[in-house]
């Protein structure tokens, strides 16, 4: 086993977890939000919360290093279209990425209290929603996109 299979391979995992956690979060916060219970979606967010700093920063943190050791190995080019693409696409994964995780924090820690379950409450965790599943769609796509030129490395 060469030093690059072994960085290309934590690469690839990398790209897994972060499309893995990304799917499920997004399967679990869904779920919540059909509930209409705001205590629910309140502990589901929390936990969703975990699970984003354990696993999908973890990754995201990782990828760009692990990316960068395999450009080297390889002796790759930032002036690659694929790659430039990719990395383009990328930022933009996280700049949805973030408001979303941003706002389930929120959610998580400011409306988990019972005390603080009131009408207004309710509305911010649809604010929250609303605005997760429109940041899901480019982000989630962005990553697709990019597990697909990661693969194929097409020549444009």
């Amino acid at each position: 086993m060469t030093v690059y299979f072994i960085v290309k391979y934590l690469h690839v995992l990398g790209a897994i977890v972060i499309l893995g956690t990304g799917t499920g979060i997004a399967f679990f916060m869904l779920m919540a939000h059909l509930s209409r219970d705001a205590a629910f979606i309140a502990r589901t967010a929390a936990t969703v919360v975990i699970a984003d700093v354990l696993f999908t920063l973890t990754a995201v943190v990782l990828q760009p290093l692990s990316g960068g050791l395999l450009m080297a190995l390889s002796a790759a080019s930032l002036t690659e279209r694929w790659l430039m693409a990719s990395l383009f696409l990328y930022a933009v994964a996280g700049l949805f990425w973030i408001p979303v995780v941003s706002c389930r924090s929120k959610c998580a820690i400011w409306l988990a209290p019972p005390w603080r379950m009131t009408s207004h409450c309710r509305r911010a965790i649809m604010r929250c929603f609303a605005a997760g599943a429109c940041s899901a769609f480019p982000g989630f796509g962005s990553v697709m996109i990019i597990l697909w030129l990661m693969i194929a490395k097409p020549v444009f």
